[in-house]
Order: C-alpha cells, then structure tokens, then sequence
C-alpha cells in the first residue's frame, strides 16, 4: 500500500505543481480518484493526509479537498521580468543552469516508477508538439517540471514552480520537425533515459549540454535566419 501511496501522491502533487488542479480549485471527490487511479480508498486517504502534510490541500469537512495556494513561489521574483530581452533571456538559462543539472542527477538517484511515467507523457507530447508553439512550451515546462519532483526535494519543484512556463525558450519561427526542434527533443530524450537509468553523471551532462546548447540556439542563428 505504501508504494501505491506514494506514486498517487506524485501524481497529485504534479497534477498540483503544473497548475491542472488550480490554487482554490478543488480536487476531484475520494470516489473519483479511487476510480481513476484504481486504488483503495485507504490509499487515498493517505494520500490526501500527506498533501495536507505537505501543505498543498486542505480539507473542509462535507465540502471537499481544495488546493492551497503557495505564497513563497507566488511571490518569488524570477522569470523574465519586463521586457524580455536576449541578454534577460541568456541570463535565465544561466540561472537555470546553476540547479537544473545538480536537479537532474537528483532525479536520476531517487526518480521512482511514478515520476518515470510523467516525464515519458511530457516528452512524448513535447515530441508531437512542432506545429503547435503553445503546446510545445507547455510540454517542455512539464518535462523540466516533473524533473524538479524526481528530485524529492521539493525547493526544486518551488522554484521552477515559480519561474512558470516563461522560463522555456523555444523562438516560434524554429519549431519545424525536421530542423531544430528535433534536435531540441533529441536533448530532452538523452535526459530522459539517463534519469531512467539511475545514471546521476549521465543526466547531469545531459542536462548541462541541454541548456548549454539552447543558449547557442539563442546567440547562433540558423542559415537563413533574418
């Protein structure tokens, strides 16, 4: 029972952390989730104990569950401030490159069944994402997200929380399948399959590569570029 606790407390957490189940919204109903995730409604009390623990929900009894707001990321300064700029947006991918690969070889160590299968879903829609801009960063911010929750230590999930989906630099004009953005997804899957290894050395030099590679993106026009 502790394992399937644990993967449904991921999944909520996730679900909580990338704004599906917004601050005030509610959670679906204890019959809901046991259906959903096809667990015991002892699982899902459990669950939900360790939410309230957490800070993420509270119960209001004969009302329901409702997601917490989390003042220190609602607050938290980070992310392009203004306007964005090249050199606003350079200096965020340095920023980010200072925790998301320490982050990625957390996740390697400590990523669990749960955490593996998000990262597949937020790849797998990045992957068939490159005619649609929007749904490409949205899913791009969840990868790196559920990287950050691989982690278990939840000061990751706050702060990439905290920067949102403006932290990701995928420039419209360069999302085609067969030019940049395949090798984009390309990074992302060399990240994946380290974690999945439980290879720390190998997702901390894929995630470095990852971001070094998206600030020459940025600074190194492609051949035609105006």
């Amino acid at each position: 029972m502790t394992s399937r606790t644990q993967r449904l407390v991921e999944t909520l957490t996730a679900r909580i952390r990338e704004g599906v189940v917004r601050p005030g919204e509610r959670l679906p109903t204890e019959s809901s989730l046991v259906e959903t995730y096809g667990v015991s409604r002892t699982v899902v009390r459990e669950a939900i104990s360790r939410l309230q623990a957490a800070g993420l929900v509270e119960t209001h009894h004969g009302r329901g569950t409702f997601v917490l707001a989390r003042p220190a990321t609602a607050r938290f300064p980070a992310g392009p401030q203004g306007e964005v700029t090249l050199e606003e947006v350079t200096g965020l991918l340095e920023f980010r490159t200072a925790f998301e690969v320490e982050a990625a070889a957390l996740a390697a160590r400590r990523r669990t069944d749960a955490h593996l299968a998000g990262l597949r879903e937020a790849l797998e829609a990045f992957a068939d994402a490159a005619d649609h801009p929007s749904a490409a960063v949205n899913a791009d911010y969840r990868f790196h997200l559920r990287v950050a929750l691989a982690t278990g230590n939840h000061h990751f999930a706050d702060l990439v929380s905290a920067l949102g989906p403006s932290m990701i630099v995928v420039p419209r004009e360069r999302l085609d399948p067969g030019g940049r953005f395949a090798g984009i997804v390309a990074e992302h899957q060399n990240i994946y399959a380290a974690i999945a290894r439980g290879d720390a050395d190998a997702a901390r030099a894929a995630a470095r590569v990852h971001l070094a590679n998206s600030r020459a993106r940025l600074l190194r026009p492609e051949p035609g570029d105006a």
